[in-house]
């Protein structure tokens, strides 16, 4: 058996920072109703993971660990090498508010899809739901610059 450090080593080192599932489902699931947009465009701040140009948008989708999702199940500090988790899921924070507000200084609307919102239990359903809300955000025409999902 492997010491806990290289074990956790290895799986991280499997873990995509695109084409994640989360973000394959969503994408899918907005492509099915007709939306048609851009992936991972590095023209902007943060690498949206979903750029929908006509409506002026952009959709992340956050893994609820590594973007310290508060009261979620799916986020916990690790007990092994907790100062270096927290200091991490901070500074993960800390970016993702600042490009956040970057966007929307630019004049962006910003959509946060949280991992938990479309896993689960009853995941097709909870897609069906967040995919509804994101399709009625987008056709509000700037009511809400800012929505979670």
């Amino acid at each position: 058996m492997q010491p806990i450090s290289q074990a956790r080593h290895l799986n991280m080192s499997h873990i995509r920072s695109t084409e994640t599932t989360p973000e394959r489902i969503i994408r899918s699931a907005l492509h099915k109703i007709g939306f048609r947009f851009r992936k991972n465009d590095r023209r902007y701040p943060g690498t949206p993971d979903i750029v929908l140009p006509h409506f002026h948008a952009v959709i992340f989708v956050n893994g609820c660990f590594w973007h310290g999702h508060e009261n979620c199940d799916k986020f916990r500090v690790p007990k092994t090498n907790s100062a270096f988790w927290t200091a991490k899921f901070e500074r993960n924070k800390k970016r993702d508010q600042r490009v956040k507000e970057n966007l929307l200084n630019d004049g962006w609307r910003v959509g946060i899809v949280w991992e938990c919102s479309i896993t689960g239990r009853n995941k097709k359903l909870k897609l069906q739901n967040v995919t509804e809300q994101i399709s009625l955000w987008l056709d509000e025409e700037f009511a809400e610059s800012y929505r979670e999902f």
